[in-house]
């Protein structure tokens, strides 16, 4: 076992159990080879909820619902989601598991392309998790920050992919590369924008945390 993987199992050994129906999803998702977020990043979005104390979340990837649940836990219960997905499986899937954790009424799941359903959003959001396909991220960034509050969050993960963003897109699998671009992109354009504060951080597998600057008054 390598450093790296003995830093994360060590780190995983302190984490506190989740409620039974939380843990029970996560466990089922990952035996079914669904992607959901890793510990790592899961105590991360704690502790930025906890911060934050966001009153609308928009999540941009639903998959199997758990960490729209999981958002749910950590929240007062004023605040509400608005989650995005788009194939079929896990949508049922998403669904079943937001009855079975007695979310219905806090979390609200647009179907189909977030590409699609983002132009068409005329709320606000002062948190914002983008855990979707990947190579979308930066067509998913002119919506997002249009919708996005002064002073809110945008929490992007995966974006390290697995180390490959360091590498040469020549060293990159030829079906990787467009996405290997894409994010490599994605992450220059954020850490530079007038508009955003952001850092990227080696949690789970990269995520990056970026801040919507509050205008100073005229």
């Amino acid at each position: 076992m390598n450093m790296e993987d003995r830093m994360a199992t060590f780190l995983h050994s302190l984490e506190k159990e989740e409620e039974a129906v939380v843990a029970a999803i996560e466990r089922e998702a990952l035996k079914e080879g669904v992607p959901i977020i890793r510990k790592e990043t899961q105590s991360l979005l704690k502790v930025l909820l906890e911060m934050k104390k966001p009153e609308r979340i928009l999540e941009i990837g639903t998959a199997v619902g758990f960490s729209a649940i999981l958002m749910s836990r950590f929240l007062g219960e004023s605040c509400r989601i608005v989650t995005i997905e788009q194939y079929e499986k896990r949508i049922v899937a998403a669904r079943a598991n937001f009855r079975r954790a007695g979310t219905e009424e806090r979390i609200t799941l647009l179907e189909g392309d977030a590409d699609k359903i983002l132009p068409t959003l005329s709320e606000t959001f002062d948190f914002i998790f983008v855990d979707a396909a990947k190579g979308q991220y930066l067509s998913y960034l002119p919506h997002v920050l249009r919708v996005l509050e002064q002073g809110g969050i945008i929490l992007s993960d995966n974006v390290l992919q697995e180390g490959e963003i360091l590498d040469s897109r020549f060293a990159v699998e030829r079906r990787n590369r467009t996405i290997h671009s894409r994010m490599r992109e994605y992450l220059y354009t954020i850490k530079r924008m007038e508009e955003l504060e952001t850092a990227i951080l080696p949690v789970g597998d990269g995520v990056a945390i970026s801040v919507k600057k509050e205008k100073c008054d005229e």
